[in-house]
């Protein structure tokens, strides 16, 4: 490829219903996973992977987004008078993590909608998406290997999750076919939340995608389908099947963890599993852990 990656989408205009009424007043995003907001993992592992041009589709709710992101002079400098350089340097992170930018998507449209915002930010270049509910864990990186594959192949790269086939009608579902790399497939095919009956496999979408500018033109033309939004899946679908004019679509199989924070039970399983593994928490409450459920038998 003639550009190094440097470019993230991170879609958040969502209204975040699943969570009410917490997020009657509060981004969905902004909720704490132990003592950081979704959000920032997010960027974080953006960061990580080399993406330090960031830009939010926000919804018109969405400003606590862009405050998080923002310095607080006034609270640094309390703290900092404090003595408090440990909440000091933790308050600061964000602010200082990258070039993070705003765009308001305006009519909320869909996901594909608000990867099309992006285009005049992006140009010409690829870039990566990754959607603000997936969190993935920092010791099992994806977007690494995808970025990689995209440079290798000129294609656009999507992840891949293998799913119990019974929840893959809560995903965009994949027909695909081997490689000479075991965790790389070609796409052929793809169907938003199919039937169980109707899924070509159990590889589910998840939330990191690392696209081609090809996809704008796409988009452009890609009519509303499920919901009544322009489905970024319907469009992935057409560059799958245009592989001598894109070079098609490949899927990398995430093997690592993953938490769904806009499922409340897998939002609840990341906080606890994240704290137990933290050296200022889990000795605590590990042992907390083992006496509750011990009550429960």
């Amino acid at each position: 490829m003639s550009h190094r990656i440097t470019k993230a989408v991170i879609p958040a205009a969502g209204l975040g219903t699943r969570f009410l009424p917490a997020t009657k007043a509060m981004p969905k995003e902004m909720l704490p996973v132990v003592d950081k907001p979704a959000i920032q993992y997010v960027v974080e592992e953006a960061v990580a992977a080399g993406l330090e041009d960031v830009l939010m589709i926000i919804g018109r709710n969405k400003n606590a987004l862009a405050n998080h992101f923002d310095r607080v002079t006034e609270l640094e400098s309390n703290l900092e008078a404090k003595g408090d350089l440990d909440r000091l340097e933790r308050t600061k992170a964000p602010s200082d993590l990258a070039d993070i930018h705003f765009l308001r998507q305006g009519d909320p449209k869909g996901l594909g909608h608000a990867v099309l915002r992006a285009r005049r930010h992006v140009g010409d270049e690829p870039f990566a998406v990754l959607l603000g509910d997936d969190l993935i864990d920092a010791k099992s990186p994806i977007l690494p290997k995808m970025i990689a594959e995209l440079e290798k192949r000129d294609a656009t790269i999507i992840a891949l999750l293998e799913v119990d086939p019974a929840q893959i009608h809560l995903y965009g579902a994949a027909a695909v076919e081997a490689t000479d790399d075991p965790d790389v497939v070609r796409v052929t095919g793809l169907v938003e939340k199919p039937a169980t009956e109707d899924a070509p496999s159990n590889l589910a979408i998840i939330g990191r995608y690392v696209l081609k500018p090809d996809v704008f033109d796409v988009l452009e033309r890609t009519q509303p389908g499920k919901g009544g939004e322009i489905q970024l899946t319907d469009a992935l679908q057409e560059l799958a099947a245009d592989v001598e004019g894109t070079g098609g679509v490949y899927g990398v199989v995430f093997r690592g963890r993953r938490f769904d924070t806009g499922d409340r039970l897998d939002y609840i399983k990341a906080i606890v599993q994240l704290a137990v593994e933290r050296e200022d928490l889990g000795p605590d409450l590990r042992p907390w852990l083992r006496e509750f459920s011990s009550d429960l038998e």
